[in-house]
């Protein structure tokens, strides 16, 4: 079946048909609907490539993790959430969704090149990339070329639109939580720094512990990523200076922080406080289960797509920047409040060898 058919049984012309598959806003609603019940009743698919010549678009939108394959097969449900997020509005919106997956260096220029090719998709989401990616530099260059950011961008971000949280206050509020409890040496293993989010959670933390009057002691700060491995190779290091609280920037890693603290024989939270940021699923899979900063993830990924897709349709300006709310989840690792629950580390731990060697 061709437009002139559908035209034919509408009892309109074949541009209007050609307006109303397109959305052109210039169609009356009846004739709008009249032509719709035609092209529903007769199971009528548009020709894409032809449909992409009037409209220039694709109807693609394309989607970055620079992070390593093994994300998706590990106990961080992060990106998955997000692309659950992403993928249901793109499917109710008839989009379809391109994913670019995995680290990418500069000698990746030809893979970047298609990334950056416009005539393969409409509009970019890009998810945790560090301001010094080369990709990322390539993005920001490209005129008239929709990219949404989940994460605040650290340089251009008045010129780019994304979506996320308020990383500062939600840290800040969780170091304050800790205080509340009694806690005064509190430690942050950091994410990756070259990501707005790490930088804004390192932020609140410090706020917090300056508006309380208590010191940033350098000592009970470790930088890493959002990894397990980083949150118990940070453990080892912070466990020798003693703190009493331990802040991680994810869940992931709070998952490492505590493997650590169960190695060396610590009670948590009778020993040690725990706590992080996400509330993905290890958050409530861990023993004792974590206390953390709730963000919708899965509602990032899908404001993200109905972004970007609102963008390439002309229905906003860029750039637009979206913050959604977070709640602090109290769950079992940061106990109540000193000294009921907080008590000075054991004299012997089974893991001093370990602490001596981290």
């Amino acid at each position: 079946m061709k437009l002139e058919d559908i035209a034919k049984k509408a009892g309109v012309s074949r541009s209007t048909v050609s307006r109303v598959i397109n959305n052109d806003p210039n169609v009356n609603a009846k004739t709008r609907e009249r032509v719709w019940t035609v092209i529903r009743r007769e199971d009528f698919h548009p020709n894409p490539s032809a449909r992409a010549l009037v409209t220039r678009r694709t109807e693609i939108i394309g989607v970055v993790i620079p992070t390593g394959e093994n994300i998706f097969f590990t106990d961080n449900n992060y990106f998955p959430q997000l692309l659950a997020g992403m993928n249901l509005i793109t499917r109710q919106s008839d989009y379809a969704m391109l994913l670019w997956l995995g680290e990418l260096t500069e000698n990746d220029d030809k893979l970047m090149r298609r990334i950056t090719n416009n005539r393969m998709v409409d509009g970019v989401i890009v998810a945790s990339m560090t301001v010094d990616h080369p990709l990322f530099q390539r993005l920001i260059s490209i005129r008239n070329y929709q990219l949404v950011m989940i994460d605040r961008p650290l340089v251009n971000a008045d010129q780019i639109s994304y979506v996320t949280v308020d990383n500062f206050a939600a840290a800040k509020q969780m170091v304050e939580y800790l205080i509340r409890l009694g806690r005064r040496r509190i430690a942050h293993i950091t994410g990756n720094l070259g990501i707005a989010d790490a930088q804004d959670r390192l932020a609140g933390y410090k706020a917090a512990l300056a508006e309380a009057g208590l010191p940033v002691d350098p000592d009970l700060i470790y930088e890493g990523h959002f990894s397990r491995q980083d949150g118990y190779a940070g453990t080892m290091r912070l466990l020798p200076h003693q703190p009493d609280a331990i802040f991680a920037a994810g869940d992931t890693i709070a998952v490492g922080v505590l493997q650590a603290t169960r190695e060396v024989g610590l009670d948590v939270p009778k020993h040690l406080s725990v706590v992080g940021f996400d509330d993905i699923d290890v958050a409530q899979q861990s023993f004792p289960t974590l206390t953390t900063m709730h963000q919708p993830v899965q509602k990032k990924g899908e404001t993200a797509a109905r972004l970007l897709i609102d963008l390439i349709e002309g229905r906003v300006p860029s750039p637009q920047h979206i913050l959604l709310p977070t709640e602090l989840v109290i769950r079992q690792s940061c106990g109540g409040p000193s000294p009921v629950s907080h008590v000075p580390y054991p004299t012997s731990l089974s893991g001093d060898r370990a602490l001596q060697t981290a």
